[in-house]
């Protein structure tokens, strides 16, 4: 029951709170001002109503709007959450980098190979994999290795087998997931269902999964290289949310990529989206997909979804890279 119908429940149409019949009069000042109001409001409401149905306009929306359409209405409960791998959960593209700028030193300083060689060798291979990260022909393993020939060359192909295992092991230790999400990871299970939706060859992604150990944080874990379709698809969404048996507009989606995690889950008709922008992204754009909330790190979303009255304030938001998505 509304505040309104409960201030006025017992009390007959037209009587004030003794019970006596009241009159208001209308200056004509009045009645300009209740048409002015009414139009007034007439237009804001179609312009929410307009940035709901298409998800792409850029009316600037309260942070309350949001916070009450999405986590305070009766009507809507999240049950899920569904993260993307790379670039959200893990820092792929930061790790990579690092990775490679440590071997760099390590040729130089075990091998003896020049500096600037050593940079080279290290920049091509990152080139290389990520363009093609995976082969169909080979083991991950056989087409790394074959990567690394490329990368060092002629002169220095025989270390190729022995700096691909090198690299595999710096890959990982870099791509650890830091306390503070597995922290979230944990916290989130105790009240949400879990789904991590990513993009990319189904061996390339799975050894990341497996070896960071991110099974035990999920319910569903979806490759689109296992399936039919791949992010913005809305049928890797809707696979998921059934098969948690959850319905589309209980669910959560947090990603980095707009053309994938955010399209993707407004066409599912997913509750919230929330976008975490990169480096490369760093600002939305006019014709981007909106999503509705945007956060600097995947750890605020702890405190977007136990939002309260003193939360702080977060900014509302009125083809994939070849190393997952």
């Amino acid at each position: 029951m509304s505040l309104h119908s409960r201030r006025n429940q017992g009390r007959g149409k037209g009587q004030d709170r003794t019970g006596t019949k009241s009159i208001r009069v209308f200056s004509e000042g009045d009645r300009y001002m209740n048409i002015i109001c009414f139009y007034a409001r007439l237009f804001i409401e179609t312009l929410l109503n307009y940035h709901r149905i298409n998800n792409r306009f850029t009316f600037p929306m309260t942070m309350a709007t949001l916070h009450e359409k999405h986590f305070c209405s009766s009507n809507i409960s999240i049950s899920a959450v569904f993260f993307d791998l790379d670039n959200t959960l893990i820092e792929t593209r930061k790790g990579d980098n690092q990775t490679c700028r440590k071997l760099a030193e390590e040729l130089t300083q075990e091998y003896g190979i020049p500096e600037d060689i050593s940079v080279k060798i290290t920049t091509t291979y990152l080139k290389l994999f990520r363009k093609c990260p995976d082969n169909v022909i080979h083991t991950l393993d056989v087409w790394r290795i074959t990567l690394w020939s490329r990368a060092l060359g002629e002169k220095y192909s025989y270390l190729a087998k022995k700096i691909y295992e090198r690299w595999l092991c710096l890959r990982y230790y870099y791509l650890t997931l830091p306390s503070d999400i597995v922290s979230m990871l944990r916290q989130l299970r105790l009240k949400y269902l879990l789904g991590l939706i990513t993009n990319g060859p189904s061996n390339a992604q799975w050894e990341k999964i497996r070896k960071l150990s991110l099974e035990q944080y999920f319910d569903i874990i979806l490759v689109s290289g296992d399936l039919p379709w791949e992010k913005p698809k809305r049928e890797i969404f809707r696979k998921a949310y059934r098969f948690l048996n959850v319905k589309p507009d209980s669910c959560v989606m947090v990603g980095d990529k707009l053309e994938t995690d955010i399209l993707g889950g407004i066409e599912a008709g997913l509750g919230c989206t929330i976008w975490i922008p990169t480096l490369d992204k760093p600002h939305l754009l006019r014709g981007d997909p909106q999503p509705d909330f945007t956060i600097r790190h995947v750890t605020d979303l702890l405190s977007i979804l136990n939002r309260g009255p003193d939360a702080p304030e977060f900014e509302d938001s009125s083809s994939n890279a070849s190393d997952g998505s």
